[in-house]
C-alpha cells in the first residue's frame, strides 16, 4: 500500500490520492448491487420515482442490478403475484418497499414478506410503505418498518432537524435542509429497535415526527423514510442522496 501511495503521489499529487484510491476500490469491487424493487399502488407516479431511484445511484457511481415487480394496479388493496413464489426474495442484497396497499390485511400473505426480512433480507421502507397493510390486525409488517403511521399532515416544505448528527447515512446533510413539497407522517410509535436519523416538526401541533431512521428487523437491516410524496422530491438531490447512502448502509456497503 505504501508503494502504491507513493507512486499515486508522484504522478497525480497528495490531493487527488484520495479519488484515485476511491476509484481502484470501486473498479474492484467484484459484483453489482442486486436491487429487487417493489412498486405500485395508490396515490403516487411510480413510474417517475423508478426512475429517479436509478438515476441517483448512477450517478453516485454505483453499480446495481435491478429488477422492478409493479404490479398491483393503482387501487389500495392487492396481493401481488411476486410472493407466491417462496424464493422471491432470494439472489437480493436489497429490496426496496416503495408500494402503497393499505387496505391489504391478510396475515398469510403479510407473513410471506417480513418472515424473510426477519431472517436476514435487508430493506428500505419509502414513503407510503409505511401506510401499506394499514389495515392488518398483526403488527408484523410495522415491526419490520420500524415506526406505525396510519395518518399524515399537509403537504409543506418542512425543515428537517438532524438527531444522529454521527451517523454514516447523514454525513453531509445540510443543517438548513427544507424537503420538497411533501406529506409529513405522523408516527403513532417508534419500535425499540429504530434509531430516528432526523425528524420534522409538525406545522399543526408542534410534534416532532420520524421522517429518516434506521430499524434491524431480526438479522435485518433496514432503513426508511417518511418522505416520498411529490414528484419534486424524487427530484431532490438531499433526498436522492440520502435515499442512496441509507441503502448502501441497509446493504452493508462501504458508504465512502
Amino acid at each position: 500500500m505504501n508503494d502504491l501511495m507513493n507512486f499515486l503521489t508522484r504522478w497525480v499529487g497528495a490531493a487527488g490520492v484520495l479519488l484515485c484510491l476511491t476509484t481502484l476500490a470501486r473498479a474492484a469491487d467484484p459484483q453489482p448491487l442486486k436491487v429487487l424493487l417493489v412498486t405500485g399502488g395508490c396515490c403516487h407516479n411510480y413510474p417517475l420515482q423508478t426512475l429517479a431511484m436509478r438515476e441517483a445511484f448512477a450517478e453516485a457511481g454505483i453499480k446495481v442490478q435491478w429488477t422492478v415487480a409493479d404490479e398491483g394496479g393503482t387501487g389500495t388493496k392487492a396481493m401481488i403475484d411476486l410472493y407466491d413464489n417462496p424464493d422471491w426474495h432470494k439472489g437480493f442484497d436489497l429490496v426496496i418497499h416503495n408500494e402503497c396497499f393499505a387496505e391489504t390485511d391478510d396475515p398469510d400473505y403479510i407473513r410471506k414478506i417480513t418472515k424473510p426480512h426477519f431472517a436476514g433480507v435487508n430493506g428500505v421502507v419509502i414513503h407510503c410503505a409505511m401506510h401499506t397493510y394499514r389495515s392488518a390486525k398483526i403488527d408484523d409488517w410495522r415491526e419490520f418498518l420500524g415506526v406505525t403511521s396510519r395518518r399524515h399532515d399537509h403537504q409543506s416544505r418542512y425543515p428537517v432537524d438532524l438527531v444522529a448528527v454521527d451517523h454514516p447515512i447523514m454525513a453531509g446533510f445540510p443543517n438548513d435542509y427544507r424537503t420538497a413539497m411533501d406529506e409529513l407522517y405522523i408516527i403513532e410509535k417508534v419500535w425499540p429497535n429504530t434509531e430516528v436519523l432526523a425528524t420534522s416538526t409538525s406545522e399543526r401541533t408542534g410534534e416532532k415526527q420520524a421522517v429518516f431512521w434506521t430499524n434491524r428487523y431480526g438479522q435485518a437491516r433496514v432503513f426508511g423514510t417518511t418522505y416520498g410524496h411529490s414528484e419534486e422530491t424524487f427530484r431532490d438531490p438531499v433526498f436522492l442522496r440520502t435515499l442512496v447512502r441509507g441503502s448502501l448502509w441497509a446493504a452493508g456497503r462501504s458508504l465512502e
